[in-house]
C-alpha cells in the first residue's frame, strides 16, 4: 500500500496513463522499482519517466505511509480485492479512493441525493425527508457534503441512524464548505467521507465535476431535487445515465430556475418524484429498497470513536476523564465527542461533561 500511495500521489499523470502504466508494469511496486532505462525501454514517454523519478527521489514511501495513518485515513487502489465493485465498472474508475470512516457497504444498495447549493426551504425539507426515508428503508444515503440539497440529504439519513457517505472534491482532510464541520464530523462517524484526491488536494472547481462520477458510480439510484438549467446535479445525472442507473427528478414550478433542470430530465425521462412514500414504493418494487433494519450505530463507529463511546454511560464523564481513560490525545477526543454528539449517541449535560444518551444505552 506504500507503493500505491506513492503512485496515487505522482502529480502531471493523467487517470488514462497511470491505468496504462499500471497495465505494463503490474503494480505499484513494480513500477517503483524498475529503473529509469528500463521503463524508457517499454516506450514510457520521457515526460511521464521524468515525473516518476522525480517524484521517486522526494517521496518518503515510510514516512508519507505513517502520516496518513496518523490522519486516520485510509486507502483501496484498484490492485486491491475491496476496490468497490460498482465503481470498478464505470468508465474512467479512479486508481485510489481515499477515506475516513468506511467504504459504503457492497451488499446494501444506495440511493444518490443531490441538487442545488442554493435550494429552497421546500427543497431541503423534501431532501432531508427523503435521505430519512431512505435510511428507514435500509439505503444508504451518498451525497456531495455541499451546502443546499446535499447536506440536507446527508442530514436526513444520519437522523435516522442510517449509513451516509459524501464524495469530496478535495481531499478528505480538508472539510469543504467549512460550513459543514458538524456533518464532516458526523459522517466520518455514521459512513464516510471519500475522495479520489490525495490528501492536502484543495478544492478546486474543475475538481468537482469529476467527484460526480463517483457519486454516481457507487449509486444504484439517482435523486434530483432541486436544479438549475446548468449544475452540477445534472452532471451527476448525466452519468448516472451513461453507468444504466435509474434517475429520478422532483418536479417544480414552470418558470422557477430551482427547477428547470428537474422538469427538463423529466421530459427526457427521467422519474418523477411526486411523493416519498409512492417514490419508495416504487424503488421496492424495481428491487432497489430493502426491509427496513435498523442498524446501531455504535457497529458502524471507527476504532477511537468505538473506543471513546465504550468507557461512557450514564454517568457524566468530563473531557480530561475521558483522555486518561482512552489514551487518546485531548484535541482527538474532542473531535469525536462532536461526531457522537452530532448523531445523538450522547449529549452534553453541564460544560465539557457527556452522557450516552438513553435511546443508546445498554
Amino acid at each position: 500500500m506504500k507503493y500505491e500511495y506513492w503512485f496515487a500521489a505522482v502529480a502531471g499523470i493523467g487517470l488514462a496513463k497511470r491505468m496504462r502504466l499500471l497495465e505494463l508494469f503490474g503494480s505499484a511496486k513494480q513500477l517503483y522499482h524498475t529503473e529509469e532505462k528500463e521503463l524508457l525501454k517499454t516506450g514510457v514517454d520521457s515526460e511521464t519517466v521524468t515525473l516518476l523519478i522525480q517524484s521517486r527521489q522526494k517521496w518518503q514511501l515510510d514516512k508519507e505511509w505513517e502520516k496518513l495513518e496518523e490522519r486516520h485515513i485510509h486507502m483501496v487502489t484498484v490492485e486491491q480485492g475491496y476496490y468497490p465493485r460498482k465503481l470498478s465498472r464505470i468508465a474512467a474508475a479512479p486508481y485510489a479512493l481515499f477515506y475516513k470512516g468506511a467504504l459504503p457497504d457492497e451488499e446494501q444498495k444506495t440511493l444518490a441525493i443531490v441538487g442545488a447549493r442554493n435550494c429552497s426551504e421546500y427543497g431541503r425539507y423534501l431532501a432531508t425527508e427523503i435521505g430519512a426515508a431512505a435510511a428507514r428503508a435500509g439505503l444508504q444515503v451518498i451525497s456531495g457534503m455541499a451546502l443546499g440539497i446535499d447536506g440536507a440529504g446527508h442530514s436526513g439519513a444520519i437522523r435516522e441512524h442510517g449509513i451516509t457517505h459524501a464524495v469530496l472534491g478535495c481531499g478528505v482532510d480538508c472539510c469543504y464548505p467549512r460550513q459543514n464541520r458538524s456533518l464532516y464530523e458526523a459522517l466520518c462517524l455514521h459512513g464516510g467521507v471519500l475522495s479520489e484526491f490525495v490528501p492536502g488536494t484543495p478544492p478546486l472547481p474543475q475538481f468537482f465535476p469529476r467527484r460526480n462520477r463517483i457519486i454516481s458510480g457507487l449509486s444504484d439510484v439517482v435523486v434530483v431535487v432541486e436544479a438549475r438549467e446548468r449544475s452540477g446535479s445534472l452532471i451527476t445525472a448525466d452519468y448516472a445515465l451513461e453507468q444504466g442507473k435509474d434517475v429520478y427528478a422532483v418536479p417544480g414550478r414552470v418558470g422557477e430556475q430551482l427547477s428547470a433542470g428537474c422538469n427538463r430530465l423529466i421530459r427526457q425521462g427521467a422519474g418523477i418524484v411526486i411523493s416519498i412514500e409512492d417514490f419508495f414504493k416504487e424503488l421496492q418494487v424495481a428491487g432497489i429498497s430493502q426491509p427496513p433494519e435498523q442498524l446501531p450505530a455504535k457497529k458502524i463507529l471507527e476504532k477511537d470513536a468505538c473506543l471513546v463511546y465504550s468507557v461512557m454511560d450514564l454517568q457524566p464523564k468530563s473531557i480530561s476523564e475521558l483522555v486518561e481513560k482512552t489514551g487518546l490525545q485531548v484535541d482527538r477526543v474532542c473531535s469525536i465527542l462532536i461526531g457522537l454528539e452530532n448523531v445523538k449517541m450522547i449529549r452534553e449535560v453541564s460544560h465539557s461533561f457527556y452522557v450516552r444518551s438513553e435511546m443508546f444505552s445498554e
